[in-house]
């Protein structure tokens, strides 16, 4: 399955309406949460996402038979930088791609797109959160060149970690 990538620009409407609807579906499917997104966030999300400076979405657009295109892949990015390498580093903090294209390369592509974006900005590296029951995510994760994170074996891998605000 062949899918063009682009960088969103929040500012279209067409590209506003594909972060949202494909960042809901997302919230809505197990792997999100289940839920919908909440109202308020909904009505913020993509003036927020513009008055964000180290943010940026990849949108995968498929054609469709008559034509159209519908968006059917997302990835909301955050610029970060490393001390230790004194670099700066993509997080992919949102990755989804639609049920009816999954396991068609469509994140592999979604992903490459992603590594392309961070070598032109000489990024040192792409970092991404994943939930240990989505095994699905974590092959095509493991496929792609990701693996845990960690300095000394002794110490262990990573973690991710959060306290709510």
């Amino acid at each position: 399955m062949q899918v063009d990538f682009k960088i969103a620009d929040y500012r279209d409407p067409v590209h506003a309406d594909a972060v949202f609807t494909l960042l809901n579906a997302y919230a809505r499917d197990p792997m999100g949460g289940g839920e919908a997104l909440a109202d308020d966030v909904q009505q913020r999300l993509i003036a927020t996402l513009i008055e964000t400076p180290h943010a940026f979405s990849v949108l995968g657009w498929m054609k469709t038979e008559s034509e159209e295109h519908s968006p059917v892949a997302l990835a909301n990015c955050l610029m970060g930088f490393s001390t230790f390498k004194a670099k700066p580093l993509i997080n992919i903090h949102d990755c989804y791609v639609a049920p009816e294209c999954r396991g068609q390369h469509v994140g592999q592509q979604l992903l490459h797109e992603i590594e392309l974006i961070g070598r032109e900005r000489n990024c040192c590296k792409i970092t991404l959160e994943v939930l240990q029951g989505n095994v699905q995510a974590q092959g095509a994760y493991r496929k792609f060149g990701f693996a845990e994170y960690g300095l000394d074996p002794a110490s262990g891998s990573a973690m991710f970690w959060e306290k709510a605000l």
